[in-house]
């Protein structure tokens, strides 16, 4: 797979793909994250999952061409590596063991949207925000995100000021450190803390996915 895929560098706000676009691409983050969002008619935007170094997109259009129902927007700019999805159906069809990773990458994504429902409808947005950039967090693989209070509230569906609020006691708290255009994340464990089971509910799941993809690899080497 390796010498069809090219790197491309994601950035800041773009967007990667609209709802009811017929992908031709599926990205692996290498750096940044991505976050997976439904766009009401009104305009507002509210995320269902965020995909990182740990996962893909364009997986499922990878296994069935079927037009995707959300807006893909870069949430901390980065670098990926990309492939032609028509290159990458051919090798799921010819690989088993590519077309498994496909499908429980799959699973592992539809598990944090599910799991991220039930977030949203349950807990405080204190715990959501914590959980949310903790996941951030992982996706990117740093603990300085290039994102705004702006941004974080429209992907969790709430008022900016409401963030805000929040994100100045935790400041206050020695969790964060907010700075122009970049959150900090200072205390990764009182962040842990406060945040609601749905991260680390989240984070096994992809735990799951990694430890059985390198089982997968280790199989095909001998």
């Amino acid at each position: 797979m390796r010498r069809h895929l090219r790197r491309v560098l994601l950035t800041s706000h773009s967007i990667l793909y609209e709802p009811d676009d017929l992908l031709t691409k599926a990205y692996f983050p290498e750096t940044g994250a991505v976050s997976l969002v439904v766009v009401f008619s009104n305009g507002h935007t509210i995320e269902t999952a965020m995909v990182g170094r740990d996962g893909m997109l364009g997986g499922l259009s990878a296994l069935d061409a079927q037009r995707v129902s959300h807006r893909a927007i870069v949430q901390t700019g980065g670098a990926a590596s990309v492939i032609d999805l028509e290159i990458l159906r051919r090798m799921a069809r010819q690989y088993d063991a590519i077309q498994s990773m496909l499908f429980r990458h799959e699973r592992a994504l539809f598990a944090q949207t599910q799991q991220v429902a039930a977030c949203n409808a349950s807990h405080s947005l204190e715990s959501r925000l914590c959980r949310w950039l903790l996941r951030a967090s992982d996706a990117c693989g740093g603990r300085t995100l290039s994102t705004t209070q702006e941004c974080i509230a429209q992907m969790l569906g709430v008022k900016r000021t409401s963030v805000s609020l929040i994100a100045h006691a935790m400041q206050g708290a020695g969790l964060i450190r907010n700075r122009r255009g970049h959150l900090d994340l200072i205390n990764l464990n009182g962040l842990r803390e406060c945040a609601c089971e749905c991260y680390a509910a989240t984070a096994r799941h992809y735990d799951h996915l990694t430890k059985a993809n390198d089982v997968t690899m280790d199989i095909q080497a001998v």
